[in-house]
């Protein structure tokens, strides 16, 4: 049995916690593209990006404070997190994420690698 198929085979059997899926926007334009995310409820400190490979992954946890002395007794959010994974296209250089979070709402930007994006190419008269 050779390294990846034991690798695949850990992952299977990871137990996989259950997550709400964010509803994402992706906007492509020459130099790349643009993701938004919405993730209400979770503060910048418990939204965690990274990239590997070519996946990106974006987590997020929601918190969502209960005042002192007090319990919910309807909880329309049953799972308190928020998880989505991208492969990203080779165009894409993964090394150049920008990020920005604001008011719930994450942008993402990635641009194509130098070998993807539109050039012009100078005519000469000879």
């Amino acid at each position: 049995m050779n390294d990846s198929t034991s690798v695949a085979r850990q992952a299977a059997s990871a137990p996989v916690e259950a997550a709400l899926m964010p509803p994402v926007e992706v906007i492509e334009d020459a130099s790349g593209i643009t993701l938004y995310a919405d993730l209400p409820g979770v503060p910048r400190e418990k939204l965690n990006l990274h990239v590997e490979a070519d996946t990106l992954t974006i987590e997020g946890e929601i918190a969502l404070p209960t005042p002192e002395g007090m319990e919910a007794t309807h909880v329309e959010v049953a799972h308190p997190r928020y998880r989505r994974v991208f492969t990203l296209s080779k165009e894409l250089d993964a090394g150049k994420v920008g990020a920005e979070f604001s008011q719930g709402v994450l942008k993402l930007r990635i641009p194509k690698a130098e070998h993807a994006q539109p050039r012009r190419i100078e005519v000469r008269v000879a």
